[in-house]
């Protein structure tokens, strides 16, 4: 059975996931990610895919396709611009998000499982995130290393809100934001 990467709005994903009580759509086609909860109206936020493309190869640097479960939240409650390497908080927070070479994982790490045998299985072993950055004035274009990058303010909202609950996290294109 093909995944399912594109489609034709964001009401389109939900009625593919039904069960599902919050959803996020990463669309890779805009740089943007929108998140839908049950109860509440669509949030968005710029982001930024891979500069390399679409994939799910192994060491690739490319940004996987298709439906992720986030596995994991690292850096709950931390100050805005934490460091991590390796999944760690380290040094003190960088109070500039703007410039700089690399690609720095701030303020918080959601990682992903992908959802999908013999698609995107090996998103959490190639350690594929959503993470704060250096470089937000790059948001709105592919810029990353195989992550998804957002702002490190509504990065930091969004995570802190989810305590237990694990959302859907589709990543793909959309025809239309509505």
């Amino acid at each position: 059975m093909q995944p399912l990467i594109h489609a034709t709005n964001r009401n389109h994903l939900r009625t593919c996931f039904p069960d599902e009580p919050e959803i996020w759509v990463v669309d890779v086609a805009h740089q943007r990610i929108h998140r839908w909860r049950t109860g509440h109206d669509w949030d968005s936020a710029p982001v930024s895919t891979s500069r390399f493309g679409l994939g799910s190869q192994p060491d690739s640097s490319r940004t996987p396709l298709g439906a992720h479960r986030v596995c994991g939240i690292i850096g709950v409650g931390a100050a805005l611009g934490q460091p991590f390497i390796s999944r760690k908080p380290v040094g003190t927070p960088l109070f500039s998000w703007t410039g700089g070479e690399g690609d720095c994982i701030l303020t918080r790490i959601i990682r992903l499982d992908g959802l999908l045998h013999g698609y995107n299985q090996n998103s959490r072993d190639r350690y594929i995130y959503i993470h704060g950055t250096h470089q937000e004035e790059k948001l709105g274009t592919p810029a990353s290393h195989g992550c998804i990058r957002m702002g490190n303010q509504q990065l930091a909202e969004w995570a802190d809100s989810l305590e237990n609950t694990r959302p859907l996290v589709w990543i793909g294109t959309l025809d239309a934001c509505a």
